[in-house]
This record gives C-alpha cells, sequence and structure tokens, in this order.
C-alpha cells in the first residue's frame, strides 16, 4: 500500500483515559505477587526489590495521573492514519516568524513524552537564552506507542520513515530537518538515504545503524576496533532484552501485557542503566515522569507491539551496501554516559556512513537525551542547523 491510497487529514486530539482503565490498573498493582529477593548487590540481577515496591506502592496509592494528564494537554495533538497505520503526534509552531520544520522521533522503551521538554526550547528559543533559528516542531509516536496503531504486519524502521515523510508532506513541509535517538536514529538515517532532496539535516543523539564493513570497506581503525570491542562486552551483559525481544517478544509480551509490576521492572532497568544516573534513577528522572510513561504503556496496551520492533527490524541492521552513504549534511550529538561510561564511537565510526559536518561530545547525559538534558541538546540543534 502507497502513502497516496488512505491518508486522513490531521484532527485534534486529547488524552484521556478511562476510570474503568485506571481502577484495573491500580487493583492489579495492589495484588501484585512479589518475588523472593535476588542475593547479591541490589541490581546486580535486575531490578531491585525495595525499589520496584517503593515504586508499586506510589503507583497505586499517590501517583495522580489526572493531574500528568492535564499537563500533557497543554501540548497540541493530534492524529492522521497514513496508509493503514493510525499516527498521533504532537505539532507546536515556531512562537515568532517562519520556523524550520523538524521531526523528533523517540526510541524504546520510551514515548513521545521524552521529547516534550524540547518543545519550549526550540519553539521559542530566545526565550530560554538559546541563540539560533527556531523550530516548528513534530513530535510522532512510533507505530504501536501510546496513540499510534501499528499494522499487523512486519513494520521497519525503514517503513516508518516512509510514514513520517508523508506526515511532514500532509503538515505542508517540502523540506524539513530530522533528529532521533535509539530507533529514531535509524528511522532518521533511513529517512536521509530515502528522501535526500527533502532532508535539510540530520541530527542523531546516538548512532543505531553500523556502517557497511563488507568486502571494499576500509579496515578498521585501532579506535574503532576498541569501540567495537567495548560495544560486544556491553551486549553480553546487558544485551538479553535485545536477543529475547528479538527472537521470541509475543512470549514475553503476556507477562508484561498483564503485569504492570512487571512492565516496571523491565522498563525502569532500562531507564536506569541507559541514563547518565550513576545508579541513581530517580536523580534523572522524576517519579512521576517515570510513572506517566509506564502508565501510558499500561493503559493503551503498547508494549507487545513495542516490542515487535526488534522482530521486525532484526534483518534490517545488516542490510546496509557499499553504496548506502547519507549525503544529508548530519549531526552528531553524544551523551557520554550512554549504556556505558566513555562509550562514545569515534568520529571516524560515524563518517563511514554520514557526512558528518557538526560533531559534539556532550559533557553530561545519556540515552534519554531529551528529558536528561533538554538545553544541552537543544543549543547541539540549533547550532547545527544555524550553519545549514
Amino acid at each position: 500500500m502507497t502513502s497516496d491510497t488512505a491518508t486522513q487529514p490531521p484532527q485534534p486530539f486529547t488524552v484521556a483515559v478511562d476510570e474503568e482503565l485506571l481502577s484495573d490498573l491500580t487493583a492489579r498493582l495492589e495484588r501484585t505477587r512479589w518475588p523472593s529477593p535476588a542475593p547479591g548487590a541490589p541490581w546486580s540481577q535486575g531490578t531491585d526489590l525495595g525499589y520496584l515496591r517503593e515504586i508499586v506502592a506510589y503507583w497505586a496509592e499517590k501517583f495522580d495521573w489526572r493531574a500528568q494528564e492535564r499537563k500533557l494537554n497543554a501540548f497540541a495533538h493530534y492524529r492522521t492514519r497514513i496508509e493503514d497505520t493510525h499516527i498521533h503526534f504532537v505539532h507546536h509552531r515556531a512562537a515568532h516568524g517562519e520556523g524550520i520544520p523538524l521531526i523528533l522521533t523517540h526510541g524504546w522503551p520510551s514515548t513521545f513524552v521524552e521529547l516534550l521538554p524540547l518543545v519550549p526550547l526550540l519553539t521559542d528559543p530566545g526565550a530560554h537564552g538559546i541563540e539560533g533559528p527556531a523550530f516548528d516542531v513534530v513530535i510522532p509516536s512510533l507505530p504501536g506507542y501510546c496513540f499510534s496503531s501499528r499494522p499487523d504486519r512486519a513494520l521497519t524502521m525503514r517503513d516508518t520513515a516512509r510514514l513520517w515523510h508523508t506526515l511532514m508532506r500532509d503538515l505542508g513541509y517540502e523540506r524539513y530537518g530530522v533528529q532521533g535517538g535509539d530507533f529514531g536514529s535509524g528511522i532518521g538515517t533511513f529517512l536521509a538515504l530515502d528522501q535526500p532532496s527533502a532532508v535539510r539535516g540530520l541530527h542523531l543523539s546516538n548512532i543505531e545503524l553500523s556502517p557497511y564493513l563488507g568486502p571494499g570497506a576500509p579496515p578498521l581503525t585501532k579506535a574503532e576496533r576498541a569501540y567495537l570491542a567495548q560495544e560486544e562486552r556491553w551486549l553480553e551483559e546487558e544485551g538479553g532484552y535485545n536477543h529475547v525481544q528479538s527472537t521470541k517478544p509475543q512470549s514475553l509480551a503476556y507477562a508484561l501485557t498483564d503485569s504492570p509490576t512487571g512492565l516496571a521492572a523491565w522498563v525502569l532497568e532500562k531507564w536506569r542503566a541507559w541514563s547518565d544516573s550513576e545508579g541513581d534513577l530517580e536523580s534523572r528522572f522524576t517519579r512521576d515522569f517515570l510513572l506517566t510513561t509506564l502508565t501510558l504503556l499500561w493503559v493503551t496496551d503498547s508494549i507487545a507491539p513495542s516490542l515487535r520492533d526488534y522482530y521486525d527490524n532484526r534483518e534490517l541492521y545488516d542490510s546496509l551496501t557499499a553504496s548506502d552513504r547519507v549525503q544529508v549534511p548530519t549531526a552528531i550529538g553524544l551523551f557520554g554516559n550512554e549504556y556505558i561510561d566513555d562509550g562514545t564511537p569515534p568520529r571516524s565510526w560515524a563518517e563511514r556512513l554520514y557526512t558528518v559536518n557538526h560533531w559534539t561530545v556532550m559533557p553530561s547525559g545519556g540515552h534519554f537525551a531529551p528529558t536528561e538534558e533538554p538545553h544541552h541538546l537543544a543549543h547541539d540543534l540549533t547550532r547545527f542547523f544555524a550553519n545549514l
């Protein structure tokens, strides 16, 4: 199916969760069947039991979803249909004058909420001490996440890139900027590869896709070999989730769809491990932010379709060829404590795939940069696009 066959114009959308869903959530949290604690240091075998008990009690007894819902609805939400997929997105135009159109994409295990701190900074940068152009900001929810549907077929990052291109054209943007991290980084890369005349600049907060390393590729440098060895060590220690979600996501989905406590354990462990939290999750994220993310995943039944991203994309990671090179001007804004301390790749690694004309390694922040360090990210975005 092509994007010309079934596109529904965007319609305003309000976040409104049925009270029955919230009551059921509370009841499930209160009936949690707890495992025995793991031996050894806290978090060494997964989410710490004591911390999770505390979070679940707060979620059931003190978390005010309606207050968070009102905050979410302070933003302008829309839904549209492109092909066979309903897409939810937030859309805010520049506060003054004509803004640079910019689409930003989150990854897993996240939601559009991670990106909301960027909206005021990018639509009105001068009011926040940021020099540079203002933006028209578009933040879609990935297919299957929150209020976006996911079709009953394989859907890759490249497929989502096609949906995003149609979305931006439907909003009247012929040329636009692209920013992303995690799956958003991969989607942005395929947008730049497949729609180079439409993408005026690509900004990535991590490198999701590996360059072509087959016959004819330049030999790896010492720094690149060290980076790949470090990445391999990380996968051995922390990559179990990836293997499960890339092979048997449905089996895991039953447990996470049935138990909000299980969902919290699975997701919060990643937010702690991948952020610049030094083991203290709530030093980087408020408890209400974390529970807003979890509640959105729960009430929209998002976890099962979100896991399918790993299964559907597993062959795409090895699909790039020697001729695949992003010609669009690219900025790489890395956050040094993503996944592992000092785990940033060398610039030469990025230059194998991208036309890099802006390179920044941030002093702090991790995998969830738009929430961890929104000002650093907004500054980097405005500097990059100001010079294009």
